[in-house]
């Protein structure tokens, strides 16, 4: 039964419809996009193991650590081995880290959460998030920001329905959970339950993409399309680079330098944003102006702009080029986080637009990185370059919480801050971000000597 999931098994019929891939990966995507939504429980880990935000933090730096390690070191053997294997194996690791993640809060014991969910967890995104990347470029070579934007933004709104769905089954499990009052925590029981309830129902969830993925046969293009088009863009080549040659070009390390930045600089507000909003509305009287159900919904908010800008910032980039698209990210987002820092505190509707704007801009920039590759080196071994370049989410995702963290334990404890708090960490991102928009800026097309011999193939088309 396992030999269906070989590569040789997944080659598409002729006259398969490209659109129908998509969903596949969104199946995945959505999934493993819960990893946005552990603000929502955050605060009763803290009270359940007595540990400090810091300590908290470090499970999801280590589960983006090691989707960033996973994803290089594994990028090329899902090439080797095709979507469908590869998705399997994701949910696999990313179920059984739920699992055991469960017995370590059933146990209280913290260290097992940090293996479970973040060291087979994380493998399970590194693997999930880049599985149906090359194979979507590869279905739509015309078009490969709107491809990867379309399963890329599934990863950007796994959160907005992992936060209410979270919130919700927090209070079945226990009755005195109140998601409306901002002091009420879960007990470490309905923690248990949560987490064996997103563990089997993500994996099930995940078989659906594992099912019907599919990879384009060898020479297969859209009908009507023309390669020649493609070259006349700036930055964008049509020879191929390997995963090699590709880590040894000054500009892959810019672009990682970019995507460093830009990651660093979203998940500052991620990693915090259900307290976050409490804190910067929070009165002299030490109350709240935001009750934690809204604030719950502030996270679906974010989720609802992230999923956005990985779908429409992806596409325009189709239109305007990758590169001047993140010079749009990285310094509107500079405005952006300066504008946060100083006056966000003065109106909800503002604050959340803010945060909005900045969310939008990093889940851009993620789905566009898979099309800037693409165009810089080629379809060849474009996955699992992929995977070498999510080493800079695996350097952001221990950074950008350091940041946040280590500045609000510093300010107080949970619960007692305030929009002050946070307002240098938010000024250390602006420099952040201004770091990647130089770096953009010195990107060049990959030196002829970097690229494969040419070995051209027969084409075939088929229906769009």
């Amino acid at each position: 039964m396992l030999s269906a999931l070989d590569h040789q098994h997944t080659v598409a019929p002729e006259g398969y419809r490209r659109w129908l891939i998509p969903p596949a990966a969104l199946a995945v995507h959505l999934c493993i996009g819960q990893v946005y939504a552990t603000s929502v429980y955050k605060n009763s880990f803290i009270a359940h193991f007595d540990a400090s935000q810091t300590a908290i933090g470090i499970i999801f730096s280590i589960a983006i650590v090691m989707l960033g390690l996973s994803a290089a070191i594994g990028g090329t053997w899902v090439e080797r081995n095709g979507p469908r294997k590869a998705m399997f194996v994701s949910a696999c690791f990313w179920a059984a880290g739920f699992l055991v993640s469960a017995l370590g809060i059933g146990t209280g014991q913290l260290w097992l959460v940090y293996l479970g969910y973040g060291v087979l967890g994380g493998i399970g995104l590194g693997i999930g998030y880049i599985s149906p990347v090359s194979t979507l470029i590869k279905w739509f070579p015309d078009r490969p920001g709107l491809a990867t934007g379309l399963a890329i933004m599934g990863f950007g709104g796994g959160a907005l329905i992992a936060s209410p769905a979270s919130r919700q089954l927090l209070s079945y499990f226990d009755s005195g959970y109140d998601p409306n009052v901002s002091t009420s925590v879960a007990d470490g029981h309905a923690l248990v339950l949560l987490f064996l309830t997103l563990g089997i129902g993500y994996f099930l969830i995940m078989m659906f993409g594992v099912a019907n993925i599919r990879v384009p046969a060898p020479g297969w293009r859209p009908a009507g399309w023309n390669p020649a088009t493609v070259k006349a863009r700036p930055l964008v080549t049509t020879a191929h680079v390997s995963a090699a040659n590709a880590i040894r070009s000054r500009s892959f390390w810019l672009l990682w330098v970019v995507l460093f930045c830009n990651v660093t600089a979203g998940i500052g507000i991620l990693e915090q944003a259900s307290p976050m909003i409490q804190d910067f509305f929070r009165g002299a009287d030490g109350k709240s102006a935001v009750a934690v159900a809204a604030a719950g919904g502030f996270v679906g908010v974010l989720s609802l702009f992230n999923m956005a800008g990985r779908f429409a910032w992806s596409s325009t980039s189709d239109l305007i080029g990758r590169k001047p698209i993140y010079m749009l990210y990285l310094g509107a987002g500079m405005v952006t986080y300066l504008l946060l820092a100083t006056v966000g505190d003065s109106a909800i509707p503002l604050f959340v637009l803010l945060a909005g704007v900045i969310l939008s801009f990093y889940g851009g920039g993620f789905a566009t990185v898979p099309a800037y590759l693409r165009d810089l080196f080629g379809t060849y071994q474009v996955g699992a370059i992929h995977g070498r370049l999510l080493t800079a989410w695996s350097a952001a995702g221990v950074a950008g919480p350091l940041i946040v963290n280590g500045f609000l334990d510093a300010e107080g404890k949970p619960g007692t801050l305030t929009s002050s708090a946070y307002q240098p960490a938010l000024l250390t991102m602006v420099g952040v971000l201004a770091v990647g928009f130089l770096a953009n800026l010195l990107i060049r097309p990959v030196p002829a000597t970097l690229h494969e011999p040419a070995t051209p193939a027969p084409a075939k088309e088929a229906a769009a």
